[in-house]
Order: C-alpha cells, then sequence, then structure tokens
C-alpha cells in the first residue's frame, strides 16, 4: 500500500512508548514505578460516574448534535464566564473527543499548506505533528535564554509573513511553567500588532495552578477574543482522560467552521461522557474534588523539587500542571555500569539514552523531551503516591552516581 507523504511525516508518540514499555515490564512482574503519566492518579469522582450511570439508565446513547449537547455547552459557557469572565454563546462552544482532537480542528481551519505556526519551547510534542497533519510548517521558539519563557522580544523576532498561528500553553506541559497575567497580556499586546496571527490557547491544565491564577490571553482585549480559539477539556482537571471530552471556545465563524469538519470527520463525541462533563461542571462536588486535588499535587511538586535539588540536579521551576523537567545533560558522555560484570557499560549519549537506562536498570519510567524541544531534560509526573515519588527518585538519584567519565 502507499501511504501519503503526510502519514509518512508524522511520528510515532515517544510518551506512549516509554509508558507501553514500562507497562510491558511490570505486566512480567517487574517492580517498576512510573513517572511518565500524563493523568491524574486519582480516579473520576463518584458524582461524575454516577452522572453516567444516569445518563445509561436514561437511554442516553444515541448520537447529540454534532457539535454537543446545547446543555454542555451552555454550561462549558458559564464555567468560562466563571472563570476568566469571558462571554461566549453556547453556539460558540465546539465539543470534541478530547482537547487533542479540539486543537487538530482548530489547526484545521486556521492553516494550509505553507503556513508557519509558531510555539515556545520546551512544547507537547503533539504539538508539530499536528501541525504537519495539516499540511503547515511547526515552528518552535527556543525560550531556554528567558528562562523557559517566551517573550514578547522572543515572539516578535519569529513572527513572519508565514506566521498564521501561535499554540500558547499556559500552564506548560512539559515544563510546568506558568505565565502571570502581565506575562500573557505582554505577548497579547504584541499580537495585537499581528491581524493575521490566530491564537490558540490551549488552557488544558488551567485549573492546576499553585501559586498564579491562570488569566486566559482572551482577556486581553476584544482584537484578542475574536482572533483567539480556547482549546480545553476535563481529561487533567476533573480525572477523566479516558471519557474523551475536550471543547473549544472562539468566535462564531471559527466555531462554525470546526463544527462542519467535526460533522464528517467523527461527529459527536460520546453522549455520555457528555452527560458526565456537564455534572462535573456544574455539581459543586466538582470545586471541592478540584480544591483537594490541588492540594495534594502541590504537596507532592514541593516534596519532589526538594528531593530533586538536594541530590543537586537542575529543575525547571514548576508552577502548575503535575511534571518536573530535570536537566540530565551534566551526565552526557558518562559511562554506566562498566563495573558490573553481569552488563556491558554503556555511554551516555543524551536524554533519550538515560530515560533507558533508568528503566532498565533502575526500573523507573521517565520520558526524555527530545520530541518536546528540550534534548537535555527528562521529565517526570508526581501523578502517583508520595511512596511512589520517594522510592523512584532514590533510585534514579543512586544510578546517577554511579556513572563516571568515559
Amino acid at each position: 500500500m502507499r501511504l501519503t507523504n503526510r502519514a509518512q511525516g508524522i511520528s510515532a508518540s515517544l510518551t506512549l512508548a516509554i509508558t507501553a514499555k514500562a507497562a510491558k515490564m511490570k505486566k512480567d512482574g517487574l517492580d517498576i514505578i512510573s513517572f511518565g503519566a500524563g493523568e491524574p492518579d486519582f480516579d473520576t469522582p463518584d458524582f461524575i460516574k454516577n452522572a453516567a450511570k444516569d445518563a445509561l439508565d436514561k437511554g442516553i446513547t444515541r448520537y447529540t448534535d454534532a457539535s454537543g449537547t446545547p446543555d454542555l455547552r451552555k454550561a462549558i459557557a458559564a464555567d468560562i464566564k466563571k472563570l476568566q469572565g469571558l462571554d461566549y454563546d453556547f453556539s460558540q462552544i465546539i465539543v470534541s473527543n478530547g482537547a487533542k482532537h479540539s486543537l487538530y480542528n482548530a489547526l484545521a481551519i486556521t492553516v494550509q499548506s505553507g503556513d508557519e505556526v509558531i510555539y515556545p519551547a520546551p512544547f507537547w510534542l503533539t504539538y508539530p505533528e499536528l501541525v504537519k497533519l495539516c499540511d503547515a510548517v511547526p515552528v518552535a521558539i527556543d525560550t531556554s535564554t528567558a528562562n523557559y519563557k517566551l517573550t514578547p522580544e522572543l515572539l516578535k523576532k519569529h513572527i513572519t509573513k508565514k506566521t498564521k498561528a501561535i499554540i500558547f500553553n499556559n500552564p506548560s506541559n512539559p515544563s510546568g511553567i506558568v505565565y502571570t497575567k502581565e506575562e500573557v497580556f505582554a505577548l497579547a499586546k504584541e499580537l495585537e500588532q499581528h491581524k493575521d496571527i490566530v491564537i490558540i490557547s490551549d488552557e488544558i491544565y488551567d485549573r492546576l495552578s499553585y501559586e498564579t491564577k491562570i488569566v486566559s490571553i482572551a482577556c486581553y482585549s476584544q482584537e484578542i477574543k475574536t482572533r483567539t480559539i480556547i482549546v480545553n477539556g476535563v481529561s487533567k482537571s476533573y480525572a477523566m482522560t479516558g471519557w474523551r471530552i475536550g471543547y473549544t471556545a472562539s468566535e462564531t465563524a471559527a466555531a462554525k467552521a470546526m463544527g462542519n469538519i467535526q460533522s464528517h470527520a467523527t461527529s459527536n463525541p460520546n453522549s455520555i461522557a457528555q452527560y458526565a462533563t456537564q455534572a462535573a461542571l456544574t455539581n459543586p462536588q466538582g470545586d471541592e474534588f478540584l480544591a483537594k486535588m490541588n492540594t495534594v499535587f502541590k504537596s507532592r511538586r514541593d516534596m519532589m523539587k526538594d528531593i530533586i535539588k538536594g541530590a543537586g540536579l537542575n529543575i525547571i521551576e514548576p508552577g502548575g500542571a503535575f511534571y518536573v523537567m530535570i536537566d540530565v545533560s551534566p551526565y552526557f558522555g558518562k559511562t554506566v555500569g562498566a563495573d558490573a560484570p553481569d552488563r556491558p557499560a554503556r555511554v551516555i549519549k543524551g536524554a533519550q539514552c538515560i530515560a533507558e537506562v533508568l528503566l532498565d536498570e533502575a526500573l523507573v519510567a521517565v520520558v526524555p523531551l527530545e520530541s518536546f524541544g528540550a534534548d537535555n531534560f527528562i521529565r517526570l509526573s508526581y501523578a502517583t503516591s508520595d511512596e511512589m515519588i520517594k522510592k523512584g527518585l532514590e533510585r534514579i538519584i543512586e544510578l546517577l552516581k554511579t556513572m563516571h567519565n568515559a
């Protein structure tokens, strides 16, 4: 079968590959500790699961509107109003099969062959692949010289006549970086001068910010709001990754275009999951769950930071999401295993190599970040228990200590 250039140009997800290998090793009976998870380790709250059961009992198992039920879309619009003070009609909300699907819809209506899409690095590894699926050109902006945050100066430097969209993720995966309101608005002020650029604001982690309230870039001005497509969902905030509900909020023409594409590509999202999502956003128990999860994640983050820094390792300071990035470049070129008679020595050639060594020899799964635009780093998720965090970090630190110059 002849495959298209588009299909052959898309890379497999390295995150999923590491997770799959770790899962197989665990199934084989090995004591694997995984820091690779991109999802909360909390169970979906009972009130949400009960809403899904109620939907089944009521026979809510048929097609809905392709863009989502009006009731859910109204609930999403009300939720955005509550969090950000932004007004959207329910017709401007498109509910999709997860935020990843929403991102694809947003790119599908805004860019075409030859257009450039810019985004700060480090970035979620799916961004460039989605851009390529839309026949556009991904352009990563290196932020390492600016404490890993996009600045107006870096933004201006990378905008060309071909730039048609920017993807802005706050809080950031993989870094956990959080932008303040002032920093967000400074970027918006620069983008206001570039009338042809659409802003795709990925806000999937907006409820997981531990010191700073997340302010959407769409809040800056009416013009910026008109040019912004907000992407969000319930996967991270309500521990509903498997339910596959994401959504966009945008001006009417963009919403209609995304709805039209979705109606032919996938039709409606799961009807039962939509009903459950409506409960997540409207039941007061949702706020209680979020408060509890934030408290736990903040505690885990602080513990992980203290242990890693105590071992003399460098990190990017995370303010949100549930990830910590560790700089492992000091170990590049070093050797591991030379003193062990049962295995050959291995020279560390990069973050990918360190991730492989950690999994094979320390039984710890981490995510190497070459595919995330951060070649010198690995990512650890603290969406796991305190016990596993302590045990896993101890294994990592002990193995790193055994590495020495070749």
